[in-house]
């Protein structure tokens, strides 16, 4: 039938390696004779999947000593509320760049004095807020770094004078980064670093234990920390995909390299909505995301949208439909996102054009 080209912005494209290595998994675990569905937590095999992975997130990120790494459950949506739980004791600060930007300062205003210190709502999330000046008084400031729906990224690690929490759920691993500069750092696994079902924290040590405030033993980090991501039962095969899928990363030169090549698939297809004729992009040039590319008709093109969307799929590429709030296209270029798919994106784009011009 021909490969399908999937752009979806999560669940996404996961490495073909590691789901063949899970259909084994799923069959044998590690010679077990059990499925990776079945095999017990407490298993020796699955603490060495565990440690793993644990120490691949660690390698490609050059995680630091003074950083732990747990695997939790509940998407980044639960995190909204951790972080506030944890970190929150009189003020935080919010850079207000998208929808969940938005709904974690909503978790953390409910616990206590948040405020957004910067927002581009004004333009539909079309841009980053720039020339804010941070407070030195805050608990901390929180920042969602890649913004799925609106297509906007911070692609650099800010210098911050209070410690500080990245969302970081759509580009982690997409590109190198200094993980000492955060406090914390998380989000949910199924864009570049999984399927579903699993979250990763990045928590500096000692940035816990500040408020003064009960915390529920579920929402204590340091609970996952001292249990080692296993207080209660993980979500195991969630973080035997994830495992798999470091491994892949690895094995093709890590986050360096993969940088690179999402660099080229996001400039060859900004190029080539820039040079479309039909197609117009929706973020600021300055900010535009390399994982979430988006766009619209051009005006006096809008009516084609529909008739764009079939004409894509008849060519097997999926997941393009644009969020409800942003409209248009949205093709997500994940790590697992190959150039050839976004070969074949463009290659559509120009069929398209040269059929209505």
């Amino acid at each position: 039938m021909g490969k399908v080209h999937v752009f979806n912005a999560g669940p996404s494209v996961l490495p073909q390696v590691a789901i063949e290595n899970a259909i084994e998994a799923l069959k044998d675990f590690k010679g077990t004779g059990v499925s990776v569905l079945s095999i017990s937590h407490r298993a020796k095999e699955w603490d060495a999947t565990m440690e793993e992975c644990r120490s691949l997130w660690r390698e490609l990120l050059n995680i630091p000593d003074t950083h732990e790494i747990v695997f939790l459950s509940g998407g980044a949506s639960l995190q909204f509320l951790y972080v506030a739980m944890n970190y929150l004791e009189r003020k935080a600060a919010y850079l207000e760049t998208g929808e969940w930007a938005k709904k974690a300062l909503k978790e953390a205003a409910a616990i206590g004095d948040a405020y957004a210190i910067a927002s581009s709502a004004d333009k539909n999330y079309s841009y980053i807020p720039k020339g804010y000046e941070i407070p030195t008084d805050l608990d901390y400031f929180h920042i969602t770094t890649n913004n799925t729906i609106y297509g906007t990224e911070i692609k650099e690690d800010i210098d911050c004078p209070v410690p500080l929490i990245a969302d970081m759920s759509s580009d982690i691993m997409s590109r190198t980064m200094d993980v000492g500069k955060y406090a914390l750092i998380y989000g949910g696994a199924q864009k570049n670093v999984g399927p579903a079902g699993v979250i990763f924290a990045i928590i500096r040590r000692d940035t816990l234990g500040k408020v003064t405030r009960y915390i529920p033993t579920m929402l204590d980090y340091r609970t996952h920390i001292d249990k080692l991501s296993m207080f209660n039962t993980p979500p195991v095969f969630a973080i035997f995909m994830m495992n798999e899928t470091l491994k892949w990363l690895k094995s093709i030169g890590g986050v360096e390299a993969i940088h690179k090549i999402n660099e080229e698939k996001a400039a060859l297809l900004y190029s080539e909505i820039d040079r479309n004729s039909l197609f117009v992009g929706t973020a600021a040039k300055e900010d535009r995301s390399i994982m979430n590319v988006c766009f619209v008709m051009a005006p006096g093109y809008e009516t084609l949208q529909d008739e764009f969307l079939a004409f894509a799929k008849e060519r097997k590429l999926i997941g393009l439909k644009g969020h409800r709030s942003v409209g248009g296209f949205r093709a997500s270029l994940y790590n697992a996102c190959t150039p050839e798919d976004v070969l074949a994106l463009v290659n559509c784009m120009k069929e398209f054009e040269n059929l209505k011009k």
